[in-house]
């Protein structure tokens, strides 16, 4: 069920002018930031699966307006062309359950995030991260960059703590004896639950960080690249310590 998630749909034509900060940086240009900062954190030639999964609550109603949820995209996809032998982002989109996905490439990203997130029908509901922490752990164990032996970079952004906490720590407990990694993008006010998941205690190793984004349309993407790819090389290390990987 989750696999059909991602099939491809429809390319969605790129709008002449996407609402977002200004003067932000194209693919290409994220690209070659995003690759300066895997240097930085001596990242350079490492591959992952990178997943994106977005928030779908209400309280995210301004993000998707304005456009800055667009641009995460588009900032993922440099990291990804870095690191994904396909260069794809597969997307998710949760709230209460998970709502829908899709998927963005290098050659069809403009305007993709908005136009999947006015297509789908379920209304925006409430925060609960389990679902979509336990949906993406299934989709990667199920792909071919697991069977390679090659770890997930997932970006989880979201605008505030979960309904199902308790869940949401166990999830990320179970997780931590799999090859994926939770980079979490807290947008708006502090997330003190996602500090809380940051530090976790009683984990194989520690799997996640905790990127803050009070005002997400001004955060430099250099900025950004860091505060995800920071804690992946230590995390990389921990898990082939471990034998999560090869």
């Amino acid at each position: 069920m989750f696999r059909n998630l991602f099939s491809r749909t429809a390319p969605v034509q790129p709008s002449a002018s996407t609402p977002g900060p200004t003067g932000r940086s194209s693919v290409t240009d994220l690209t070659k930031k995003a690759a300066v900062s895997l240097s930085k954190h001596g990242l350079s030639g490492q591959k992952a699966a990178v997943y994106l999964v977005l928030d779908r609550s209400g309280s995210m109603r301004p993000h998707y307006r304005d456009g800055s949820v667009q641009y995460l995209a588009e900032q993922v996809l440099g990291l990804a062309r870095n690191l994904d032998d396909d260069g794809q982002v597969p997307v998710v989109f949760f709230s209460t359950g998970i709502d829908g996905a899709t998927v963005i490439s290098p050659g069809d990203h403009g305007g993709r995030i908005e136009a999947a997130h006015q297509r789908i029908e379920r209304r925006m509901g409430r925060t609960h991260y389990e679902t979509a922490i336990q949906h993406v752990v299934k989709h990667h164990l199920g792909s071919p960059a697991h069977a390679a032996g090659v770890p997930a970079l997932v970006v989880f952004q979201t605008d505030g703590g979960p309904s199902d906490r308790e869940a949401a720590v166990a999830a990320l407990r179970d997780a931590a004896e799999l090859p994926l990694f939770f980079a979490f993008v807290g947008y708006g006010h502090t997330i003190a639950f996602l500090d809380k998941l940051d530090e976790l205690s009683d984990r194989r190793v520690d799997n996640a960080s905790h990127f803050p984004a009070p005002d997400p349309l001004n955060v430099p993407d250099s900025a950004l690249y860091d505060g995800i790819t920071r804690q992946f090389g230590p995390w990389l290390a921990a898990a082939r310590a471990e034998r999560i990987l090869p």
